[in-house]
């Protein structure tokens, strides 16, 4: 009788756990579209201009990590200015997935804490970082600028949520 690698349940657990990070990361890229388009319907709306906090960002962990960003003035810039973005998808793409994860392991709250988990957790992901390494300090901000980082998180809980639920939780 040939030799198989694990038992039924070990696979389908393997495949639930699979499963919940990639409905995961669906949802979180979902739900990091929904906060780039509230993000950017506010900036229209308002007139204002595009933070630089995640180009800083990217500019002090690469100092700390001592990796150097190739290129003259104008290259290295453009791509700072495309890291940026990127450190932000990879947030909103990474709550998602460790939801997705959550939910596989047989964590199931209701819409509602789900929304809230994934607002709270993009905040902490996206913020959090910037915060430690002193680029922006949230008990200095306005109101203004509280309602502008966090309503898109609400949207992006919402979407999140949203798709995880109708994904069938894995």
């Amino acid at each position: 009788m040939p030799r198989t690698s694990g038992t039924t349940n070990e696979r389908a657990d393997v495949m639930s756990w699979s499963k919940g990070l990639l409905v995961g990361a669906a949802a979180g890229a979902a739900g990091t579209i929904a906060l780039n388009a509230i993000t950017y319907l506010d900036m229209a709306l308002q007139g204002r201009a595009t933070s630089s906090t995640p180009e800083h960002t990217v500019e002090k962990v690469a100092e700390k990590a001592h990796l150097p960003i190739p290129g003259d003035d104008e290259t290295r810039d453009n791509r700072i200015s495309g890291l940026g973005p990127l450190l932000g998808i990879a947030a909103g793409v990474g709550v998602g997935a460790a939801l997705g994860l959550f939910q596989s392991s047989g964590w199931r709250p209701s819409f509602h804490a789900t929304s809230v988990a994934a607002a709270a957790g993009a905040m902490v992901a996206g913020n959090a970082p910037m915060s430690l390494l002193g680029i922006t300090d949230p008990r200095e901000w306005s109101a203004v600028d509280w309602a502008s980082a966090v309503i898109p998180h609400i949207a992006y809980g919402a979407v999140t949520a949203y798709v995880l639920e109708s994904a069938g939780r894995p």
